[in-house]
């Protein structure tokens, strides 16, 4: 006779590949209950958006029908874990990760990266807020089709939802973005920061923040000011755009702000009348930066007129043509980014529980 405590013994051995870690010690079974030969539990994964979440279903499968078990009810969930110290939990408590995503200069595409990750991982079913914190050329309510001013409610700003994203950007304001502006960084940051006190952001799983592009102390002082997750490089593959991101990743580990990874943006043209790949902007820009800081190289984004026209009509390509090698390479990139987020907050778990442990001896 199968009992629970059988069934626990066995599922130890399955593991999750990204937090090589076994998912019973996870806390990722829950509910676990036999009757008359029949075995009922939830498997809660760590993110609707990991890569790997088939191959664990898959293999947890397995293993209870190598106990001989038939008759499984299996109910999959999943509750992004939090990426966040404790300390930080009075700014945004209702957010569990804040990923900002940042780019040495301006023109790589960091808005459009951030808007197209923003609408794959509300794909995946996550709750999902994206924060145009790029003032000086505010653009995200354009990408997604946004035009109203948000309402005020009870003395909070209600963000605008597009596809499933809750959208807050100094774009909504049409007064304020007709007007040029000279912010420094710590103008910037107030701005910023009432974007994040005074706005209706509820309950999310990820906070995307489209930071100011470059180096200066507009990006470093919201970096300071933000209590960030998590951060996404983005560059183009030629040379000089590398050595521009070489300075960016250099200023968030100077802050010890966990970098999540580099995505390369433009990365090629795909022929329109063969499958070549013509690499105009040069190649392996992003692969170079990964190897030389040792930081994960997320993935390739072409470069197609698909994703400048969704931009400029407000629908992302996940939306007009999700079945594209466009659409594809974001929602590749949405599970992986996903992914190495889970890692960094079973990386602070484990810290935290450390700190405890020594301050109660």
């Amino acid at each position: 006779m199968v009992t629970v405590d059988k069934v626990i013994s066995a599922l130890k051995n399955v593991k999750d590949p990204e937090l090589h870690k076994d998912i019973v010690s996870m806390g990722m079974i829950k509910d676990i209950t036999i009757n008359d030969d029949k075995l009922a539990f939830t498997l809660e994964l760590t993110t609707p958006a990991c890569p790997f979440n088939s191959e664990i279903e898959q293999d947890v499968r397995n293993t209870i029908s190598s106990l001989g078990i038939k008759d499984l009810d299996l109910k999959v969930t999943a509750r992004v874990m939090e990426g966040r110290t404790i300390t930080m939990d009075q700014i945004l408590p209702g957010v569990k990760n804040i990923l900002a995503v940042a780019s040495g200069k301006g023109g790589v595409g960091k808005t459009t990266v951030s808007v197209n990750l923003a609408v794959a991982l509300a794909k995946t079913g996550a709750k999902v807020g994206i924060l145009d914190a790029d003032v000086y050329g505010p653009s995200v309510p354009l990408m997604l089709g946004l035009k109203d001013v948000p309402e005020v409610i009870e003395g909070k700003i209600q963000p605008p939802v597009a596809e499933n994203v809750k959208v807050m950007s100094m774009g909504f304001f049409y007064e304020q973005s007709q007007q040029a502006g000279i912010y420094r960084g710590p103008i910037i940051a107030g701005i910023v920061k009432q974007f994040i006190t005074d706005v209706n952001w509820g309950e999310l799983d990820y906070l995307i923040i489209d930071l100011p592009p470059g180096t200066g102390d507009a990006p470093l002082t919201m970096a300071q000011t933000i209590p960030i997750t998590g951060i996404l490089i983005v560059t183009t593959p030629q040379e000089v755009a590398m050595n521009v991101a070489v300075k960016s990743i250099g200023m968030f580990n100077k802050l010890n702000i966990p970098i999540i990874g580099v995505i390369e943006n433009m990365s090629y043209l795909k022929c329109p009348n063969c499958d070549e790949k013509i690499h105009i902007f040069g190649e392996g820009g992003g692969l170079k930066i990964s190897e030389q800081f040792k930081i994960p190289f997320i993935g390739e984004i072409p470069l197609t007129s698909q994703i400048m026209k969704g931009s400029d009509t407000g629908t992302s390509v996940l939306i007009s043509d999700p079945d594209s090698e466009y659409a594809q390479a974001f929602n590749k990139i949405s599970k992986i980014t996903a992914g190495r987020i889970s890692v960094i907050a079973s990386e602070l778990m484990e810290q935290e529980k450390s700190q405890e442990q020594s301050q109660e001896k």
